[in-house]
Parts: C-alpha cells; sequence; structure tokens
C-alpha cells in the first residue's frame, strides 16, 4: 500500500479522492439497503440494458487490445447507458448498472488504480444525483426532465473529475482540467441517445437490444480527441507538432496578410543541450524539454502559436507583434529559461537539479520578411545562428 501511486499526491487531493470513493460506497449502501425489491419488468428492462452495455464494453475493449492501442476514459459510453438507467430502473438496479464502468477498469490497462477508482465513484455521485434531482422513487417524465437529468449527470460528474485534476495539479492546463469543446459536445450526445433509449424501452423493453451499434460508435467517437491530440502534439511536451504547427501558422499568416496586420516569429534553440542528454540521461533531457515547454506557455498570449519542431528546438508565433513586442516576448522566454531548475534523476536513479540552462533566440517579422512562412522562419534560422555565433544565451533579431 506505501507504493501506490496514490500516496504521491498533494495532501489535499488524497483527501479529497478518499472522500469521493467514501461517499460512493455509503451512497451505494444505503440505496441497496433501502430501495424494494424490483419488479420482473424492471428487471427485464435491466437485464436487457445491461447485456447491451456489457456487450458493447466487451466488444470495444477487445478491439481496443487487439490492435494495441491506449483507450480513453470510456466515459460517453457510460453516460449514455446510465442516463437510460436513471429515467427507467429503481435505485438498487442502477447501482448494478455502475458495474459498467467497473468492469472497464477491470477490461483495461489502468496503472493507477485511485484513478480509476476515483473516476468509478464520481460517476456514481453523478448518477444518484441525476436520480434524485428528477425524483427519488418514482421518476418524473417530460422534456424538462429528460434535460434535468442529463445536465445533472454530466455537470456533477465533470465537476468532481475537474476539482480533482486542479487538486491534483494546480497548474493544469485549462484544457486537461475542463476537457476539449468536442468532449463536452459528445456528454450531450451521449446523455440525449441516453433519453430517446429510455423511451424506446419503455415502450418495448427489448428496444434495448438495437442501441448496441450507436452504442459502439458513440465509444469510438469518445476516442476522437485523444487520436487527434496525438496527431497534432508532440508526445514529450504537449507543444503543437512541427506538421500542426506548420498548418496554424500559415493560417494565421494568411489572416494577417490581408491587413497588413505585423507577426512575428520566433526560432529558440536550447544552448549546449546534448550534454545534458550524455552526461545525465536521456530522461534528464525529456524532463528539461517539458519545463521549456511550460516557460514557453508561460510567457505566450492564447492567441500565439507554440511548437516544438524537434530535439531542442521551439518556434512561436506572435500574431500582432512587431519587431519590439516580438523582442521583448523573446528576452522574457531566455530570462525565464536561465532561471530553471529543473528536478530530474540521473541514469542510475539519483535525483539531481538541473540549472544553468540557457537558449539563444532568433526573432523574424513580417514588416521585413513578408508573410510567407518558409521566408520568416530562414530569416529567424538566420539571426538564431548569429545568436549562437555571438556568445549563446542571447536574442538576436533579423
Amino acid at each position: 500500500m506505501r507504493r501506490w501511486l496514490l500516496w504521491s499526491l498533494r495532501p489535499v487531493a488524497i483527501g479529497y479522492v478518499l472522500l469521493v470513493q467514501a461517499l460512493a460506497v455509503l451512497l451505494v449502501a444505503l440505496v441497496v439497503a433501502l430501495t424494494p425489491v424490483p419488479s420482473a419488468r424492471e428487471w427485464a428492462v435491466f437485464a436487457l440494458l445491461a447485456l447491451t452495455a456489457g456487450s458493447v464494453i466487451l466488444l470495444t475493449s477487445l478491439s481496443i487490445t487487439v490492435r494495441r492501442q491506449v483507450r480513453r476514459d470510456p466515459w460517453t459510453l457510460h453516460i449514455a447507458y446510465l442516463a437510460t438507467g436513471i429515467l427507467t430502473l429503481p435505485p438498487n438496479l442502477l447501482v448494478l448498472l455502475l458495474l459498467g464502468p467497473a468492469l472497464h477498469g477491470v477490461l483495461d490497462v489502468r496503472p493507477e488504480l485511485h484513478r480509476w477508482l476515483f473516476t468509478t465513484g464520481a460517476i456514481t455521485l453523478a448518477t444518484f444525483s441525476a436520480r434524485f434531482a428528477i425524483g427519488w422513487t418514482e421518476p418524473r417524465w417530460g422534456a424538462v426532465t429528460f434535460v434535468l437529468a442529463g445536465a445533472v449527470l454530466l455537470v456533477v460528474r465533470s465537476g468532481l473529475v475537474a476539482l480533482g485534476i486542479r487538486l491534483r495539479n494546480p497548474r493544469a492546463a485549462r484544457v486537461d482540467v475542463l476537457g476539449e469543446p468536442i468532449d463536452v459536445l459528445l456528454g450531450i450526445v451521449a446523455a440525449s441517445l441516453g433519453g430517446l433509449l429510455a423511451v424506446a424501452v419503455t415502450a418495448e423493453p427489448a428496444c434495448a437490444l438495437l442501441a448496441g451499434p450507436p452504442l459502439a460508435l458513440l465509444d469510438l467517437a469518445g476516442q476522437l480527441p485523444q487520436w487527434r491530440r496525438s496527431a497534432q502534439r508532440d508526445g514529450k511536451t504537449g507543444l503543437a507538432n512541427a506538421a500542426h504547427w506548420d498548418r496554424l501558422a500559415r493560417a494565421e499568416l494568411a489572416r494577417a496578410r490581408p491587413r497588413t496586420q505585423p507577426v512575428g516569429l520566433l526560432l529558440l534553440d536550447l544552448d549546449h543541450f546534448k550534454r545534458v542528454n550524455d552526461r545525465i540521461g536521456h530522461m534528464a533531457g525529456d524532463a528539461v524539454l517539458v519545463a521549456v515547454a511550460e516557460v514557453l506557455r508561460a510567457n505566450v498570449r492564447r492567441a500565439d502559436v507554440v511548437g516544438r519542431f524537434g530535439g531542442e528546438e521551439f518556434v512561436v508565433l506572435l500574431p500582432g507583434a512587431d519587431a519590439g513586442i516580438a523582442r521583448a516576448v523573446a528576452d522574457r522566454m531566455r530570462v525565464a529559461t536561465a532561471a530553471l531548475s529543473v528536478s530530474t534523476h540521473d541514469t542510475r536513479g539519483r535525483a539531481c537539479e538541473l540549472d544553468g540552462l540557457t537558449a539563444s533566440i532568433g526573432v523574424a517579422t513580417t514588416a521585413r520578411f513578408g508573410y510567407e512562412l518558409a521566408d520568416l522562419l530562414s530569416a529567424a534560422d538566420a539571426a538564431l545562428l548569429a545568436a549562437k555565433a555571438g556568445g549563446r544565451n542571447l536574442v538576436a533579431l533579423a
């Protein structure tokens, strides 16, 4: 137990995770103890819904395993059939339906057990909160009820998880805490599908079997943000990779050209980075790259485009920035990089602190080199070489 990753979290995060799990267990125990025995029809609806959801869980998990892929949190699939259960099943059968998320935890590789248990606990609290909102014993039906059930289910689940992420890492990026817009849209689609399925199984329980293909498609769609992110983001730093940065930069330059708005481009290269890899190890080098990526994020605006070109080279496009602004941003990045102290381990596993890191930065602007990306990159690269030749840890303007 001492080696569980849970204990590596901040104390406030550990307390929060344990509290959510304890509340979920207590609520499940109370529901099982106090809810009357379900009717035969309720058992039938549950059996057909559980059979459909369970089959989809098994088949999609098998597919992920066979293709040797890493599954993203399959929460959209769970939202769909749980929304149906909230509207059609008694609370004690909802408890059994909550075994679906638990089944995913058994079938999929979950290296961080506490995260899986916490997410399952959050889904449990969200499910019963939604049921309470529409009527605990006999849920009220109607358009408003359907919207309310889905909204409570989504908001409570997302709120609990977002707070957990924020407590674990107060500096976590907004997209990591709240998700991407497509995550919100998929959640709404899942809750809507659950409401439609509730109407169908109320009229005829066997209709639950027809939900298999839509649920499987929803689970597949839930993986899209991960696939898109992996195709667009650098695996080490989370910044835009070279291909994605190129597309974004060209689009920004195309928007700026008709209005002759200034755009700046920074090309940053870490000085003597090979020494870190050779003397301390590539894991230490990766830690440095992550730390520098955080420096870049902290010194740009939301509209700026930051990417990693590969190796120890980074690139930043600054829409609306003239030469003075671009140089000031580059100087802030240079100073912040020099102030870094990176905690890491050497090749023998010994903890060490890396400091004395420096970066050379080349700056080019559209005022001198126009709006062609290749021209800006060539000019910034020439300025970068001048900064290196001038002694490093410098900013040079093309």
